[in-house]
């Protein structure tokens, strides 16, 4: 099993925070796409990264989101 999905994912999201993102529906599936578009690109497939991370698209989601907040609730 390699750590190559994981690894660019991680720098993927890094830059793709640094923009601000919302965290709404069509965004999230807009920046999977766009996940999976530049993986290919850089010849690693959607399996690799999810074998690695799980879903993208949760994956995605949580790091918009951010920890929860235990103490708001």
């Amino acid at each position: 099993m390699s750590e190559r999905g994981a690894e660019f994912f991680g720098k993927w999201i890094t830059e793709v925070m640094r923009g601000s993102v919302s965290a709404d529906i069509i965004s999230v599936a807009e920046l999977t796409a766009k996940l999976f578009a530049d993986a290919k690109a850089a010849g690693i497939s959607e399996d690799e990264i999810e074998e690695e991370i799980g879903s993208a698209y949760e994956a995605i989601l949580a790091a918009i989101n951010g920890p929860p907040d235990f103490e708001s609730e």
